[in-house]
């Protein structure tokens, strides 16, 4: 099921800012839970047609009725986006239903992280194919499409660990480092092709129903981050909606880092070097 059970308040809560969004076309990959699912939700309140993909049969169809229920036109695909034969199969189904793509978001990742000496080749390969692969392979059949329908947008989701070191962050960080390389390097290709691509790297995201204030986790944030506090997934699909809007027009080939200042700090709060 879904981790946000009851959707309506959250949905209702978005005010749609981006008129021009309506009707287009969405692929999020990994959006039946956590940053995906908020992802989805705020393309759906935009009035996109929302395609929600993971490995979870069970999950996709879940949220899918969910947001179903709350008005939006969504079709659910699942797929595991790390292979070639499961990626053409969730375009084909997309394209059959929709006959186009404006924006993908290329969310899906293993996000195992380990110690360095207890990683083995079999993570390694994992995180290679879910984090690197998968994204590349979709946003090749994603520019494919959008080169012959006037342009679109791709965004990527990063992490902090691209650019600063997680503690035991291997094989992770190395992905989201790979990840920000590619987004750079086919915003050039692409913009040509009227085609956009950029990244949000988020920090510390509160996915759950319920307080974000709270907890141990939040607590931490309050210590540790200078907005001290924990992020929502809501916040991460905002930024989606603008850099998929014409308001973001001139951006291509960035990183935004949505982190409540994570990254910009030498050392946490209240630490002398």
């Amino acid at each position: 099921m879904p981790q946000f059970q009851n959707m309506s308040p959250l949905y209702e809560s978005i005010r749609p800012r981006y008129p021009e969004l309506r009707g287009g076309v969405a692929l999020v990959t990994g959006s039946s839970r956590g940053i995906g699912l908020g992802i989805a939700l705020r393309l759906a309140r935009e009035g996109m047609r929302v395609v929600i993909n993971s490995p979870f049969p069970a999950e996709v169809e879940a949220a899918a009725a969910a947001l179903r229920a709350l008005g939006a036109v969504v079709l659910p695909v699942p797929a595991n986006v790390d292979t070639t034969p499961e990626v053409d199969r969730l375009f084909e189904e997309m394209l059959s239903s929709f006959g186009r793509i404006d924006l993908l978001v290329n969310n899906a990742a293993d996000v195992r992280r380990g110690q360095f000496f207890e990683v083995d080749e079999s993570l390694l390969d994992a995180q290679l194919a879910s984090n690197i692969r998968g994204p590349y392979l979709c946003s090749y059949r994603a520019a494919e499409n959008m080169r012959h329908t006037g342009g679109g947008s791709i965004i990527q989701i990063s992490s902090v660990g691209g650019v600063r070191a997680h503690w035991q962050g291997l094989p992770y960080d190395v992905t989201k480092g790979a990840i920000d390389a590619m987004t750079r390097a086919m915003a050039i290709e692409l913009a040509v092709s009227g085609i956009r691509v950029n990244g949000i790297a988020p920090g510390a995201i509160y996915n759950r129903e319920g307080d974000p204030t709270q907890g141990p986790w939040a607590e931490a944030a309050r210590e540790r981050v200078p907005l001290a506090r924990l992020g929502t997934s809501l916040e991460i699909g905002a930024v989606v909606a603008f850099l998929a809007s014409p308001d973001s027009s001139y951006i291509t080939g960035q990183v935004i880092y949505v982190d409540g200042g994570l990254t910009a700090q030498l050392t946490p709060i209240g630490q002398q070097i």
